[in-house]
């Protein structure tokens, strides 16, 4: 008998280390003869907690939402058979959602133990590099991956193959391998969940990279914030460590040494950007600078050094096992392969998932997500993390490739899917990512620091009713000019959400500016509370919930707001059981 508890971040924070916990009393306290073991995020972060049941016939049961007392009576269960915990097993449409992926990057997380490196190997793990080393050279490795035409899956999507190439032909005798694994968006999800649910797996992508471009040192440039992350990632290097994976002549066969480190970052967004990751390495602010040379040729220390995604690399190892062709044979004629996205915001089954690149923007969000929450009305996405582009309704049949989503004004970045309903309001949807963005402009171009400024300057205006004429026009030339004037990528994105929003939500702009009316009723300043007659019966729920009692009126008769001295703090709204307050 075997028993796995997922324990990712996510599950973890809904609970996932007490329910261990709790299922380690139960074992002890019965003196039963099972395995307990743990796991990382399989990507169904709405289920959280999940353990798995894994019998003596090796038949599996997987529960899910799990807490201390259901967690006893799947004991009891095992124990005496004595009741059906049918009501907390995961149902066929959940089990459907996996059937629709294809997990190349996340084929292990949620599968195997993250700190077994036994488990790993089992799985098939370390084959790849030992596959380069017994049988291909570091120019036919880079011929597989050019044949299964993988893009970097960390935001621009350039051929991996060329950035390799390009550090295997720069002279030197000292090159480098970095693995980004700071992006600060959605997307990040994904890199952490890499880190914690399947290390081993990087570890053997960045091996394969340093044997194709030459290099024998790795660095992993991972956020300080994600300590569980770092702490699987640090015993994934000890453990290959002593196997003989990692360190001086690998494997024994006196062709290659690679050895890696983990350099734990201050998660500025900036530093996505290659860069000006590669100055935070050293020691400085990560600013970004001028390119050429470019990092395969003048990089870390000025040596020839590669850098890719966690994704990126967390691809590798599938592709030399089975083939450029295989993974090239996923996805379309120009994006091959597969995508992790990170569903969050306005969905019911947010998480983690793995699509062959084609899918549909409609297949993923309601076919995999599961559709809107509380049925409401899809409105947008916004795709591609914080400088990403928001996509409207009547473009939801748009192919998820990296050609037709720039097409549409947004980006396929480090795969964050944002999902918005009726609810939202789109110029403060806008607001928001610039504001982050702003907030994380590392200050060299002018651009980018006072450009985002003042078109957060403006945005913060329309939303509160002060938009005036014009205001439209000049976000556009200031978004304009921000792509066109700044260094990096931050500053030549971090206008999308507001130009993608312009585009195609014109008309909620011209509302705020126009009429001072929020459509989505979103919009504090722009909001105004009133009662209907023929609903009120005067109950006195909304006055007593007043904090200001701009309510007034006698028990049993028709209430009603003071406009002036109402502060549209909501809470009549709420409390009114009878749709009597409505807002304008």
């Amino acid at each position: 008998m075997k028993i796995i508890v997922g324990q990712g971040s996510c599950g973890i924070a809904a609970g996932a280390n007490k329910v261990y916990d709790a299922i380690v009393r139960e074992i002890e306290s019965r003196n039963l003869d099972v395995e307990l073991t743990t796991t990382g995020c399989i990507g169904m972060c709405y289920l959280e907690p999940i353990v798995d049941v894994i019998d003596n016939n090796g038949k599996k049961t997987t529960f899910v939402k799990v807490d201390k007392e259901i967690t006893k009576g799947i004991i009891k269960d095992i124990v005496q058979k004595a009741e059906d915990h049918t009501q907390y097993e995961i149902d066929e449409i959940d089990r459907d959602i996996l059937s629709k992926q294809k997990r190349v990057a996340l084929k292990n997380c949620g599968i195997i133990n993250p700190e077994s490196i036994d488990e790993y190997v089992n799985s098939g793990g370390y084959k790849a590099i030992k596959k380069c080393l017994e049988t291909m050279t570091p120019e036919e490795v880079i011929d597989e991956i050019k044949t299964a035409g993988l893009k970097g899956r960390g935001g621009a999507g350039f051929p991996t193959w060329f950035k390799w190439n390009a550090a295997n032909k720069s002279p030197g005798d000292t090159k480098y391998v970095v693995c980004n694994a700071d992006e600060g968006d959605p997307g990040a999800f994904m890199d952490r969940s890499v880190l914690e649910g399947d290390p081993h797996n990087l570890i053997e992508g960045m091996m394969v990279c340093g044997y194709a471009i030459g290099a024998s040192d790795g660095v992993v440039y991972v956020r300080a914030e994600y300590p569980l992350a770092i702490k699987r990632l640090n015993k994934a290097i000890e453990d290959a460590r002593s196997k003989g994976y990692l360190g001086k002549n690998v494997f024994g066969l006196n062709k290659f040494d690679f050895d890696l480190r983990i350099k734990a970052g201050a998660g500025a967004f900036v530093c996505g950007e290659e860069t000006a990751l590669i100055a935070s390495l050293e020691g400085e602010r990560g600013m970004p600078r001028l390119k050429p040379p470019f990092p395969a040729q003048k990089g870390y220390w000025d040596k020839p050094t590669n850098i890719n995604n966690v994704e990126t690399l967390a691809n590798v190892p599938w592709i030399i096992s089975n083939g450029g062709d295989a993974f090239a044979s996923m996805g379309t004629e120009n994006s091959k392969g597969t995508k992790v996205f990170a569903l969050t915001g306005k969905i019911r089954k947010g998480g983690l998932v793995e699509v062959p690149m084609g899918i549909s923007l409609r297949e993923v969000i309601f076919d995999i997500g599961g559709g809107i929450k509380e049925d409401k009305q899809f409105k947008a996405v916004q795709m591609g993390g914080p400088s990403g582009g928001c996509v409207p309704a009547h473009l939801l049949d748009t192919s998820v490739d990296y050609e037709s989503i720039s097409k549409i004004g947004a980006i396929m970045g480090s795969g964050g899917m944002v999902v918005m309903d009726e609810t939202t309001c789109m110029v403060d949807m806008a607001k928001f990512f610039l504001d982050f963005t702003r907030k994380e402009s590392c200050g060299k171009c002018i651009h980018c620091r006072l450009g985002t400024k003042r078109m957060l300057e403006i945005l913060t205006r329309i939303c509160e009713g002060e938009g005036k004429e014009g205001d439209i026009e000049l976000l556009e030339e200031l978004g304009t000019k921000i792509k066109e004037g700044s260094l990096c990528g931050l500053g030549q994105t971090a206008p999308n959400p507001v130009l993608s929003t312009i585009r195609y939500f014109r008309d909620e702009y011209e509302s705020h500016i126009n009429n001072k009316k929020c459509p989505a009723k979103q919009c504090t300043s722009l909001l105004e509370y009133g009662i209907l007659e023929d609903k009120c019966i005067g109950c006195g729920l909304c006055r007593r919930s007043c904090p200001v009692e701009a309510i007034s009126g006698e028990t049993k008769s028709v209430h009603s707001i003071s406009v002036d001295k109402c502060i549209k703090c909501g809470k009549c709204h709420e409390v009114c059981k009878f749709g009597a307050v409505t807002i304008e």
